[in-house]
């Protein structure tokens, strides 16, 4: 049976993530739903990571395995006219038998969006968190470099989930303001080589209190070193969180390169 790679974003405002979920909207229900009516095939889809409730994706990638004869590019097409409008599909493509959407993701890269100042975008407010104090950049971008490497993250993982390990790689953590249409927006993105559950959003907090003047640059450090949840910011809310895209070794591919024009892994899912 053929095993399918594909690549989709969705707005997650009113998702209650990419699992199935009894009697709520979920991105895995959405998509599985649209693939019978294309296939008249049941597929069960394995997203490289479980997005929360409210949470978007920019390039997120789902294995599945159907037995039908529609090429990657005509049930690419067919997706896209049967899934919702919160729902796009770039790209779906044939891939190796074994191929595993979790297992074989060597990176991801999040990002999370805050607009900080007033007034508030009344427009953006599903997609950024709002904080009507200014942050300081320079001081959030300062901290977050004794984040980079690899460290235990179990300070920056919230409760409800078991792993092996909480130790993590992260390859790149920038911190940064960028320009928008309405104001302009404080940028955390992070790449690492796996997530722990909210991870982001964890970190997205805790810099945001460095960012305030709550806390010095020296504080992250100490958190990461506490090995203590407790002793970390709040969770930041799922709206301004962003799965930008996933790599892949065995295919030497990003996500984002499938079609996507962002410029350019779980959190809130479990990689």
């Amino acid at each position: 049976m053929p095993t399918f790679k594909l690549t989709l974003a969705y707005d997650g405002t009113d998702f209650a993530g990419w699992q199935w979920q009894p009697g709520q909207r979920s991105v895995q229900e959405e998509l599985e739903g649209a693939l019978e009516r294309i296939t008249q095939h049941k597929s069960r889809c394995m997203a490289s990571g479980r997005t929360d409730a409210g949470v978007h994706a920019l390039g997120q990638v789902v294995g599945f395995q159907s037995p039908t004869r529609l090429s990657g590019a005509e049930l690419c097409k067919g997706l896209n006219a049967e899934l919702p409008d919160d729902m796009l599909v770039f790209e779906v493509v044939e891939a190796p038998p074994d191929f595993h959407a979790i297992r074989d993701a060597i990176a991801k890269r999040y990002r999370y969006v805050i607009q900080d100042g007033r007034p508030r975008d009344i427009f953006d407010r599903k997609y950024v968190w709002h904080l009507y104090g200014r942050l300081d950049v320079e001081a959030m971008a300062e901290a977050a470099k004794s984040l980079v490497g690899r460290h235990d993250f179990v300070s920056f993982q919230t409760s409800g989930s078991s792993r092996l390990t909480t130790e993590r790689t992260v390859l790149d953590l920038v911190v940064e303001r960028r320009p928008a249409e309405f104001t302009d927006r404080v940028i955390i993105e992070v790449e690492a080589d796996g997530f722990l559950y909210n991870m982001v959003r964890n970190i997205a907090g805790t810099l945001v209190e460095v960012g305030k003047g709550k806390q010095p640059v020296t504080w992250p450090a100490a958190v990461l070193a506490g090995r203590d949840r407790r002793a970390a910011g709040m969770t930041a809310p799922p709206q301004g969180l962003f799965l930008v895209w996933v790599e892949y070794g065995q295919c030497g591919m990003r996500s984002a390169e499938c079609g996507m024009d962002e410029g350019h892994n779980d959190e809130q899912g479990l990689d």
